[in-house]
């Protein structure tokens, strides 16, 4: 019997009914991946699940075009993502990676390839990346030509299903706000095949990042995109005081608007 987690979107704003429909729609892929005995340790509930063949995905990206042209990366700090921070090491791609819950006052490592303490594997751990990595703030970031998101749920028409705590729509957010994420940015995740849906199954908003390409251990799967990527912006009326006070960024951010 898998155990319980916290919710990771009990802090979210929204309307209530696309919260619980994206926790339902959570719970089968958590479940259909414990069915199609994908998972790894510590196993999928509340969290972006680790899968089995997560390396071959990252293989394929590789192996893609926006992956050669890109010099620049915003990774997430996930473990199915780990051979992809990896192997962008490997690759001489310049890394950033985002704080787990964005929770330090410098919530970013930044990973260069040419400075790293130990191999492009250990480095690109959390627990790597602490002794690799230099932390840094918003300013210190440098425009991303490639997006790696962690996702839940992924469908054919660009939806992303995260784990509830709405971090990457954040960080992606601040990155644009501060023009580091253009029209142009490629946005990319690696999931497994049972995490893949039909278009239309994950409910969406019209703010939410939409995913330019989907890679599984067997297939690249392009999203056409139906309009122009235009610059996000922090939707501060969905989010809550709880969450703004957990995240120092987010606080200061505020404050200098206000």
């Amino acid at each position: 019997m898998p155990r319980s987690r916290p919710r990771h979107d009990h802090d979210a704003g929204g309307p209530a009914e696309l919260l619980a429909a994206k926790a339902e729609l959570r719970q089968e892929i958590w479940a259909a991946l414990r069915s199609a005995k994908a998972t790894r340790f510590p196993g999928p509930e509340g969290r972006i699940p680790n899968f089995v063949g997560a390396e071959a995905a990252a293989e394929l990206l590789r192996s893609t075009e926006p992956w050669q042209a890109a010099a620049t990366l915003k990774a997430n700090p996930d473990s199915p993502q780990w051979p992809v921070r990896q192997r962008a090491l490997e690759d001489g791609k310049l890394l950033f990676m985002a704080v787990p819950r964005l929770a330090e006052e410098e919530p970013f490592f930044l990973l260069d390839p040419e400075r790293l303490t130990g191999s492009a594997r250990e480095a690109s751990s959390i627990k790597g990346a602490s002794a690799s990595a230099r932390p840094v703030g918003l300013d210190r970031l440098k425009p991303v030509d490639l997006v790696v998101a962690g996702t839940v749920a992924a469908g054919l028409d660009g939806a992303r299903l995260g784990k509830g705590g709405g971090f990457s729509d954040l960080e992606f957010a601040v990155a644009s706000e501060a023009g580091l994420i253009g029209p142009d940015t490629v946005v990319v995740t690696t999931v497994h095949e049972v995490q893949v849906l039909p278009a239309g199954e994950i409910p969406t908003t019209d703010h939410d990042v939409a995913l330019d390409l989907i890679v599984t251990p067997e297939r690249l799967i392009e999203i056409p995109r139906r309009k122009q990527r235009t610059s996000a912006a922090i939707r501060w009326d969905e989010l809550t005081d709880e969450k703004i006070a957990a995240i120092p960024l987010l606080a200061r951010l505020r404050a200098g608007s206000s």
